[in-house]
């Protein structure tokens, strides 16, 4: 995740939420996710495009970038 981070530096802000501490449940929660690592995608405007539990498929984020 960290690479894909610098890679696509201005085109995805990344969200890393520790669900072990209070605020980190919380957002969990508002989420509706229990499972780490849990990725989810949100276009521009805020909607949920997609989510995966488990491993991330970088392609499938940098398809969805360039969209």
């Amino acid at each position: 995740m960290d690479g894909l981070e610098k890679e696509l530096a201005g085109q995805l802000i990344v969200l890393h939420v520790d669900i072990h501490t209070k605020s980190g449940r919380e957002i969990a929660n508002e989420m509706g996710f229990e499972f780490t690592p849990t990725f989810i995608l949100f276009d521009a405007s805020g909607t949920e495009l997609w989510r995966e539990v488990g491993g991330l498929d970088t392609e499938r984020v940098r398809q969805s970038i360039a969209q």
